[in-house]
């Protein structure tokens, strides 16, 4: 059964690129089908992609070749949730093109669209029952731009950087 709701990214002409992206990334991710333009149309000529559907880690997309009038904004985001650093690093290095816009975990893509690179564990140690744990974890992924598992887990313990 389709899902009820499937967000719809607008591109300027990079949809079926974002697409092909995305999809390389994380298992159950595919692109699922390209519409082309039947007409001429404001950002584009007629056989241009004008849709992409496509499945990204099982959630269904469609990016839209819609042209230059809006751009992504930090408003949205996208959460990946990871298991350990080495998956945290490579989906952090693989979206990442902005550096400078890096903070706790936030990296922005090629494409303007900003997404939240999670350890699982992270969310974990926040929601600890003892509130300093959860305050040291806290004050630790502040300073951070991209998340070290360790750090945290350092955090939670309640160690100093020089233990």
């Amino acid at each position: 059964m389709p899902t009820k709701i499937k967000p719809c990214l607008w591109f300027d002409g990079q949809a079926e690129e974002a697409a092909n992206f995305y999809t390389s990334l994380l298992p159950d991710s595919r692109v699922d089908g390209v519409h082309r333009a039947a007409a001429d149309y404001p950002s584009g000529k007629a056989g241009d992609a004008l849709t992409v559907e496509f499945t990204f880690a099982g959630q269904e997309f469609v990016g839209l070749n819609g042209g230059p009038h809006f751009k992504f904004n930090e408003a949205v985001s996208f959460q990946i949730f990871t298991d350990d650093q080495a998956e945290t690093d490579r989906l952090t290095d693989a979206l990442s093109a902005v550096p400078e816009a890096e903070q706790c975990g936030w990296i922005k893509d090629r494409y303007g669209l900003s997404w939240q690179i999670v350890p699982r564990v992270l969310i974990q140690r926040l929601g600890d029952s003892d509130p300093a744990k959860a305050k040291r974890v806290m004050e630790a992924m502040m300073e951070m731009k991209r998340i070290d598992i360790a750090a945290i887990e350092r955090a939670y313990e309640g160690e100093t950087a020089d233990a």
